[in-house]
């Protein structure tokens, strides 16, 4: 067994179990308010929908306030809406959504103090091929990073998975580097951080009760951003689409589990030749 990295927060058994409890509650959110993606709607709407399930579920939302000082600001949405420049952090509000827009929504909710998160990018209508192909590389550039984490592993080993496979494909994408994975337990971002570009065998130990956030952010473009006058909505410099996916996941002693997936990652696990190790309920 090896020792847990200083500062990082292992989790017991039925710690987990409550994250997956959260992380169930955010792939419903996510999965309601994704079908509801159409001409017209706004984003505020969008936002309201996912609020409800997360209510509905007697959960609690993590983005709502989230970096809030004495009570006082913080993001004032449910969830965060991104579309088509925006890379990450956009808020909900009038915005309206037109055919043909690129739209990430990344949500995250709390369940007895324990939370899940998780981000996915649909499209308004009918996508162009550009940006389909930006959006499922985007995906499985996640899942290549989350197929590669093992026990004893590293950290890094998550990081060169998702770089490797964006790297070695044809269409030139820019990665995100400023914007990673975290660990994530009882506060939404916590140590480790999981760049999305690194090299195997780097950073901390992967150790049982470790729950990682892994999200990879990749533009049709350069990578380069910027942080609008929000302070919280980033976009790419060029103007350019990107695309964000991210699932909350551990390591178990049989395998991966994917608190955010719906069947905890069993189907894409087994495409990757991965091992699938949910606990027991």
């Amino acid at each position: 067994m090896f020792r847990s990295p200083r500062g990082v927060e292992i989790k017991k058994p039925e710690q987990l179990l409550q994250m997956r409890a959260a992380g169930l509650v955010v792939a419903k959110a996510l999965a309601e308010t994704s079908a509801a993606v159409r001409p017209g709607i706004s984003t505020a709407e969008l936002d309201a929908i996912a609020a409800d399930v997360i209510a509905g579920a007697g959960a609690t939302p993590s983005f709502l306030g989230y970096g809030a000082v004495r009570g006082v600001g913080g993001f004032p949405g449910v969830t965060c809406i991104s579309i088509n420049d925006e890379v990450v952090h956009g808020i909900p509000g009038d915005r309206v959504l037109k055919e043909g827009d690129l739209v990430s929504i990344d949500c995250g909710a709390v369940v007895n103090g324990w939370h899940g998160d998780s981000a996915q990018t649909v499209f308004v209508g009918t996508p162009s091929a550009e940006d389909a192909g930006l959006s499922e590389a985007t995906r499985m550039a996640m899942w290549h990073g989350v197929a590669a984490a093992t026990l004893g592993g590293h950290v890094g080993d998550i990081s060169a998975a998702v770089e490797s496979y964006v790297r070695g494909l044809e269409q030139g994408y820019g990665i995100v580097e400023e914007y990673v994975g975290h660990g994530i337990g009882s506060a939404m971002h916590q140590p480790p951080d999981v760049p999305n570009v690194g090299k195997p065998g780097r950073g901390p130990r992967i150790v049982e009760g470790l729950a990682l956030a892994v999200e990879p952010m990749l533009t049709r473009g350069a990578p380069g951003n910027s942080v609008l006058a929000d302070d919280w909505t980033v976009v790419t410099d060029d103007g350019r689409p990107a695309a964000h996916w991210e699932h909350t996941m551990t390591v178990t002693r049989t395998g991966i589990w994917v608190l955010t997936a719906d069947d905890g990652g069993e189907e894409m696990l087994a495409a990757f030749g991965a091992p699938f190790g949910p606990l027991a309920d």
